[in-house]
């Protein structure tokens, strides 16, 4: 009997589509497609080169070099002792770069506006690579930093980084899924043991912006969020099923990305950096990155907390050349100078 038109089998179809740039398929293939072109202005006073940081992964990044110093930086502050801030994009450990346009530009308004050099990496992104590929690569990040700082050949190492860079004066920063990496490198490196792996490199604080924590139970701001939002319920649950591992998929409580859940390790023995939290008011996260700073400080870590009202979530990238990302730099830099302050006494 011949097979007929009418015999084959359907063609896959679409069960994750993450804002047109990912999609699963059900017979488990991923499509990624170019994310729209966005035409975002970058800071003109601020140079910029890629490098690759892992290259049998093929991982690389972005430095982002300020203008030279000007008398507001700083005492002490000289074009060849920069401080240095890690960056790390959002976009729920599944879609993203360090070159999507919107974070290229921010990552320059962070860089002219702290007068750091800044480091804004990539990493692996779920489903191909679920977590905790991301939190591995973010570590991989800070000691190919400290490798380039403490290289013995200058010229093996990037210019910038080995003649520039300051390895005293280290800052990790991430928006959403970012911030949640930004955690994690703080609670695996702020320890006097795991630190001493980054010598020369001295991390001083950890900025999370917005960080992707997640929940099992809904919070208010959860229930709230409209479905218009840049990040919904329905995406923020999407990200969730594709980015943790198999056994875990859609997990809310997962200790990777509810570090304060009921299955998430102790923090109360933990050592921890001065940290800054970044919270939007209208973000869909809001009341998770609130408790997240009353649990810490609960714990008597040194965290601190900065409310931007209006604001929804990601709008340090999205919205770069905003009012607010103008007053959030501002608050980036002033925790900065007061980390590196109160450490050097």
């Amino acid at each position: 009997m011949t097979a007929t038109a009418d015999d084959a089998p359907p063609p896959p179809r679409v069960v994750e589509d993450c804002r047109g740039v990912l999609k699963v398929l059900s017979d488990g293939t991923i499509v990624r497609s170019p994310a729209p072109s966005v035409d975002v202005p970058a800071d003109p006073s601020v140079e910029w080169k890629d490098a690759i940081y892992d290259a049998e992964l093929g991982l690389g990044l972005r430095i982002y070099k300020p203008a030279a110093p000007s008398p507001a930086a700083g005492a002490g502050v000289t074009s060849s002792n920069l401080p240095v801030v890690v960056a790390f994009h959002g976009g729920g450990f599944c879609i993203n770069s360090y070159a999507t346009p919107h974070f290229h530009a921010a990552c320059t308004r962070l860089a002219a506006g702290t007068g750091a050099l800044v480091l804004s990496a990539d990493y692996r992104l779920a489903p191909e690579h679920r977590l905790p590929a991301a939190i591995h690569d973010a570590a991989a990040v800070l000691l190919w930093l400290g490798a380039q700082i403490s290289s013995p050949s200058p010229s093996a190492a990037d210019p910038w980084l080995s003649s520039l860079a300051d390895p005293d004066k280290v800052f990790v920063t991430g928006e959403s899924a970012g911030g949640v990496l930004t955690h994690h490198l703080n609670v695996r490196f702020s320890g006097a043991a795991p630190a001493a792996e980054l010598h020369p490199v001295r991390l001083r604080g950890f900025v999370p912006m917005m960080p992707f924590f997640t929940g099992v139970s809904p919070t208010p701001s959860e229930l709230a969020c409209p479905d218009g939002a840049y990040l919904n319920r329905d995406m923020s649950a999407r990200f969730v099923r594709l980015c943790l591992p198999p056994g875990a998929a859609g997990d809310a409580d997962h200790p990777f990305l509810n570090p304060l859940g009921p299955g998430a390790p102790a923090l109360d023995g933990v050592d921890v950096a001065p940290t800054l939290v970044l919270v939007a008011g209208d973000d869909i996260l809001r009341d998770r990155n609130v408790e997240f700073v009353r649990r810490m400080r609960e714990m008597r870590k040194p965290v601190e907390m900065v409310e931007f009202p209006g604001q929804g979530h990601a709008f340090f990238s999205l919205r770069a050349w905003s009012e607010a990302v103008e007053e959030l730099i501002r608050v980036f830099k002033r925790f900065m100078d007061k980390a590196c302050q109160i450490q050097a006494l």
